[in-house]
């Protein structure tokens, strides 16, 4: 037949397409036997015709990449808005990051790494610009609260129709929700955990923040002081422990390092008052952009101030990149820019 080649014809071999089916056969021989399967899931909201190739898990992947929501991530930071230092993480290097552990897990494990790691890669899609201080901003509009979790999985990601068990693992990622109901979701939730505490203090060191000297003793003598070994010591903890135990969780004296980690970062990285301003003035700039967007819908056949109208600007304002939340409420609500969030 006609064909057309990239640089030359560079030969593979014989061999037979590897479609679902075999995808899914081969899950139920290597899986471990609370894994989940991808032949037994794939229910969506609505129904739809299995992929040829792809496995449903393989699928949602897909469809998370090659979404606005999750490119939107690469303009809202991780923790220090508008910083000058283009190295700093922001939340797509961070879901990349958290899905890199997460896989790491779960290949070891032999649980499903398609379905961990698309939920990985959209566990904070529902972040809004500025990360976790505009859950504090958007909550009053929000019955109930917003969560980012919960916000991200059952609105932003609504429309890619995506497995029920790739949302509940989103949805249920934080340590203050419900237990997620697949072991791949727990391992989300674990990875989430162990990314953030140690690329957050590397973030932090790079800053000028903190120094690698001031970890206290219970987390460098366990894990060391430099990411790469951190992570290579909780994520061979973890396998350790779910070997031994037959459930995901993380043995001490890790899980006490990574505990003792966490509370660090937060006194000295998280809840500085620098950081403390900062988070401030986020939330006054979203309230302010959520107000106006509520008096004044984008859709004019909203009522302006209704409820209709109120969730319609909180789902806008909630999209926006950092840049584009702040370049708003100069050129829009006529801020000062003097008075926005920026820097480390």
């Amino acid at each position: 037949m006609d064909q057309a080649v990239a640089h030359g014809p560079v030969p593979v071999g014989e061999f037979e397409l590897v479609d679902r089916v075999r995808r899914e056969d081969e899950e139920e021989r290597f899986l471990s036997p609370f894994a989940t399967r991808s032949s037994e899931a794939g229910r969506r909201a609505v129904d739809e015709e299995p992929d040829r190739f792809r496995t449903c898990f393989q699928r949602d992947l897909d469809r998370i990449q090659h979404s606005r929501p999750f490119r939107r991530l690469a303009g809202k930071c991780q923790v220090f808005v508008a910083p000058d230092d283009d190295h700093l993480r922001t939340r797509l290097t961070h879901a990349i990051e958290v899905a890199q552990v997460a896989a790491s897990i779960a290949r070891g494990a032999r649980l499903n790494v398609a379905l961990t790691t698309a939920a990985a890669m959209g566990h904070d899609c529902g972040h809004g610009p500025a990360g976790h201080a505009s859950e504090e901003a958007l909550s009053p509009y929000v019955p109930g609260g917003y969560h980012h979790a919960v916000y991200g999985a059952d609105v932003v990601l609504e429309p890619l129709n995506l497995c029920v068990e790739t949302l509940d693992a989103i949805r249920n990622h934080s340590w203050n929700r419900p237990t997620p109901m697949t072991p791949e979701g727990e391992v989300v939730a674990w990875a989430d955990r162990i990314a953030y505490v140690c690329h957050d203090f590397e973030d932090a060191v790079n800053a000028g923040i903190v120094v690698p000297g001031e970890l206290p003793a219970g987390v460098a003598d366990v894990v060391g002081t430099t990411r790469s070994r951190q992570l290579g010591s909780f994520v061979s903890a973890m396998l350790e422990t779910i070997a031994d135990t037959g459930v995901v969780a993380l043995r001490a004296p890790e899980s006490d390092a990574l505990a003792a980690f966490r509370a660090f970062n937060y006194e000295r990285i998280y809840l500085r008052p620098a950081a403390t301003e900062q988070a401030r003035r986020v939330v006054a700039v979203i309230r302010a952009l959520t107000e106006h967007f509520a008096e004044a819908p984008r859709t004019p056949q909203l009522v302006a101030g209704s409820e209709d109208a109120m969730a319609e600007a909180v789902r806008y304002v909630s999209g926006m990149t950092d840049r584009f939340a702040l370049e708003l409420a100069v050129s829009r609500l006529g801020w000062a820019t003097a008075a926005l969030p920026q820097g480390v």
